[in-house]
């Protein structure tokens, strides 16, 4: 049976279904970049102490929050009116789960500006060296996905499913770097227990990193991958 023609193609494209589902990746990408964005904000208020950076990141939120549910309708009403169907539908439900995702790393930036703000000078603080590099690798994390995720490529969003034992590595290595703070100066308490919350909120989002490099192998391939070993691909 021949394949579809050139011109079938380029109507498919130009269907007004295409031209939907281009508009609601590109708002899932400006979310995502908000997200990012809020991420890192919320990490350099933490470093310099800027408690009114942190409560920028808090308000901005709220207009995530909004943009969440604005797009699951949005995808809800697609869903509705076109009855998508093979990549169509994976790539709405694609849509559905990288949109919660992405407002769940604006909630663990928003947590990471609350703990900013109950320290007093978070700025004079010897935070341990796995929260450092934490709060170095999870926003490239974020950033190098975006790029995967806009790309379509499979082989990197691999990779990237790999690198998160970097990341709990650095979680593991930060329970024994603030344990041995709490021994070493007790009076430190509360900051310590301080950092080690900051470094599950930076787990957190590298494990909704590598959610979502795992859609995307789903996307392009109709494959789910969630809970298989790398190698088994």
């Amino acid at each position: 049976m021949p394949g579809p023609s050139n011109e079938s193609n380029a109507n498919r494209e130009h269907s007004p279904l295409q031209r939907e589902l281009v508009g609601l990746r590109r708002r899932l990408a400006a979310e995502a970049t908000c997200a990012i964005q809020m991420l890192e904000n919320a990490l350099e208020a933490l470093w310099t102490g800027n408690h009114e950076q942190a409560a920028d990141v808090r308000v901005q939120e709220k207009g995530v929050d909004v943009e969440e549910v604005a797009i699951e309708q949005e995808c809800f009403r697609i869903m509705t009116l076109h009855q998508p169907f093979a990549h169509d539908f994976r790539v709405l439900a694609f849509c559905l789960k990288v949109n919660q995702d992405l407002e769940r790393v604006a909630d663990h930036a928003s947590s990471i500006a609350k703990i900013t703000r109950r320290i007093e000078r978070p700025e004079l603080v010897s935070w341990p060296t796995a929260v450092r590099d934490m709060g170095d690798r999870v926003p490239m994390l974020c950033h190098d996905l975006l790029r995967t995720v806009l790309a379509e490529d499979v082989a990197r969003a691999r990779e990237i499913i790999e690198k998160d034992k970097v990341i709990d590595s650095l979680d593991k290595r930060l329970f024994a770097e603030v344990r041995d703070w709490i021994v070493s100066d007790p009076a430190m308490v509360d900051s310590a227990l301080l950092a080690y919350r900051i470094g599950r909120e930076l787990e957190r989002v590298g494990d909704l990193m590598v959610n979502i490099a795992e859609d995307l192998v789903y996307l392009a391939t109709g494959t789910i991958v969630r809970h298989s070993k790398v190698k088994s691909y």
